[in-house]
């Protein structure tokens, strides 16, 4: 996981209102919802590439030896 950094946010109190009941929606923590909120906004712009499974296999699974007969 990469390092976090605290940054101080000013917003407007009923945007914060809105991420919290949002947040409250999804059992998240409204710094959650926002850290959420940007990475999707970033993702679909395009500056964020795509997560990578950290556990992914390289090579292929196959059922060696396995038929259906």
């Amino acid at each position: 996981m990469s390092a976090r950094k605290a940054y101080p946010l000013r917003i407007d109190a009923a945007i914060l209102a809105a991420v919290q009941r949002w947040a409250d929606d999804e059992l998240r923590s409204a710094n959650a919802q926002i850290e959420y909120v940007l990475r999707d906004a970033l993702r679909r712009a395009g500056r964020l590439p795509p997560p990578t499974a950290p556990d992914a296999d390289p090579t292929p699974s196959t059922s060696a030896g396995a038929s259906d007969d």
